[in-house]
């Protein structure tokens, strides 16, 4: 469930804009951290938006799992093996 703030008296309040997207979606964006995240509810968004903050905050996230990475069309073991070389474009 979303939290209201992180109860941190030294903390700056949390600024929550929650909006309901014409495609039904909600859009939850964190003022003071500056992220933003989706989902199909109020509360989805405002937990998805938690994951986030927790994540870019270094609370949260993990290495991804194998099952995770062939979820999006990915061989793990083809990931694990490129080199850590940038693309042509991006160099």
């Amino acid at each position: 469930m979303a939290r209201a703030d992180s109860g941190d008296a030294d903390a700056p309040a949390r600024e929550i804009r929650l909006v309901k997207n014409p495609d039904g979606q909600w859009t939850a964006r964190d003022l003071r951290v500056g992220v933003t995240a989706q989902g199909e509810s109020r509360a989805v968004a405002l937990d998805n938006l938690d994951a986030v903050v927790d994540a870019v905050e270094g609370d949260g996230g993990h290495s991804p799992t194998d099952e995770e990475i062939r979820e999006l069309g990915v061989d793990p073991e083809v990931a694990r093996s490129q080199d850590d070389d940038l693309p042509d474009v991006l160099q």
